[in-house]
């Protein structure tokens, strides 16, 4: 399975070029919240996508009708179409040959809110007849497919944090199965509203650095204080091999192999013995036909928890062994923070690029060791590094675990 296009829209971004570009550099997205007054919550920072414009890629009036993230949702694939260079909106054979898969863990919830909020205060007669469709989370995989004519495999999946991860993990399931020959997948996330921040500040799991929102996630560092949230989303072309070598497509990656756990231990707090994400990685690793020893380099799920961020690292050394200190690992999400079901899409663009460019980007505000975090976090500056193997960790909220394996395309002619 081979990825041939990428879209992103990201808090240092509104394209794939752009957000690997800074994030590369270090660039932070963190910052204090303008989609909505947060004065009055004990965090009031996040990670938004600045300056977006819709209209760029659908029509005013039906924009106005959709959720935020079907928005980037529309955009990404279009990137993503695009940046492989097919034409769309897809005829003939390929309409029925294409289909979509994209994560999300809430998908339109500010428009639930909206709407809810408009019944309250404003009555019945003011609550738009798009805020419960759009709120669907399957909305942005259909509106993907209408935008593209995409008459193949739709579906949606909803693992929270793992959600993108296993959108793309699934798409080359389809793609094996013969049910398709391009999918478009990958994952969105906008909930950068009122109930989000309410409700994880209530669960003591958000950073409290409101005077230095740059600075505010940490992952493995000796003072993190919890996760930023963010918002955005990434898209890729996954290609059936044969199909992208005969329109001689440009060939990012392969999509080597995926796995996917449970811990079955507890809602949020992660398994203290890293069982379920020890499993998640041995057998996304088997998948691929790929051992321990031939990792070159782990996008990690970091997330900047003083619980998470510990878990992972033991279910490295757990894995890898000594060679696990030889393993560049590092966190995007200290640059955009957590952005749910689309943070392992992005997560996945970072692996590709680090693959096609040889450099991977660092692990940001990395000032004081944790000796619970000990292995090489690539801090603070990028690095230079031939990476043939990466490994992307998704662990998401419910113990639900996923992990892709991507690699350099080597012609098998």
């Amino acid at each position: 399975m081979v990825i041939t296009g990428i879209g992103a829209i990201t808090p240092i971004g509104h394209t794939a070029a752009e957000t690997w570009e800074n994030l590369v550099k270090g660039q932070s997205g963190l910052a204090t919240i303008t989609l909505f007054d947060a004065a009055h919550l004990p965090t009031r920072f996040a990670g938004e996508v600045k300056d977006f414009q819709p209209q760029a890629y659908i029509p005013a009036k039906e924009a106005k009708r959709m959720a935020r993230c079907s928005h980037f949702a529309i955009a990404t694939a279009v990137q993503a179409v695009e940046d492989a260079g097919l034409p769309y909106p897809f005829t003939d054979d390929l309409a029925e040959r294409s289909g979509a898969l994209v994560g999300t863990a809430m998908g339109g919830f500010d428009r639930a809110e909206d709407g809810l909020r408009d019944y309250l205060e404003r009555g019945l007669g003011k609550v738009s007849p798009f805020s419960l469709p759009a709120a669907l989370p399957n909305l942005s995989t259909f509106h993907i497919c209408v935008k593209l004519n995409a008459q193949g495999y739709s579906n949606t999946t909803s693992t929270a944090c793992a959600a993108g991860t296993m959108a793309l993990a699934e798409a080359a399931e389809v793609i094996r199965r013969g049910r398709c020959d391009v999918m478009i997948a990958g994952g969105v996330e906008a909930t950068i509203v009122e109930t989000t921040l309410a409700g994880f500040s209530a669960m003591r799991a958000l950073s409290t650095r409101n005077d230095d929102p740059a600075h505010a996630c940490r992952p493995f560092e000796a003072s993190r204080d919890g996760f930023v949230v963010g918002e955005g989303g990434a898209m890729f072309i996954l290609e059936r091999l044969e199909h992208a070598l005969a329109r001689r497509a440009r060939i990012y990656a392969e999509l080597l192999g995926s796995a996917h756990s449970s811990d079955t231990y507890h809602i949020a707090a992660p398994d203290p013995d890293s069982r379920g994400a020890i499993r998640a990685m041995r057998w996304a690793l088997a998948d691929a036909g790929v051992s321990p020893l031939e990792v070159d380099y782990i996008n990690a799920h970091g997330p900047g928890t003083p619980l998470g961020d510990t878990a992972e690292t033991k279910a490295i050394k757990s894995l890898f062994g000594e060679h696990a200190y030889n393993i560049p690992i590092s966190s995007t999400k200290s640059m955009i923070g957590h952005s749910f079901g689309a943070a392992g899409a992005i997560e996945a663009l970072a692996c590709v690029k680090a693959i096609e460019t040889g450099v991977i980007h660092p692990t940001i505000n990395y000032q004081t060791p944790d000796p619970t975090c000990d292995l090489d976090y690539v801090p603070n500056q990028s690095r230079r590094h031939q990476v043939q193997v990466a490994l992307s960790n998704s662990f998401g909220l419910g113990g639900q675990n996923s992990c892709l394996v991507l690699g350099k395309y080597k012609d098998k002619a």
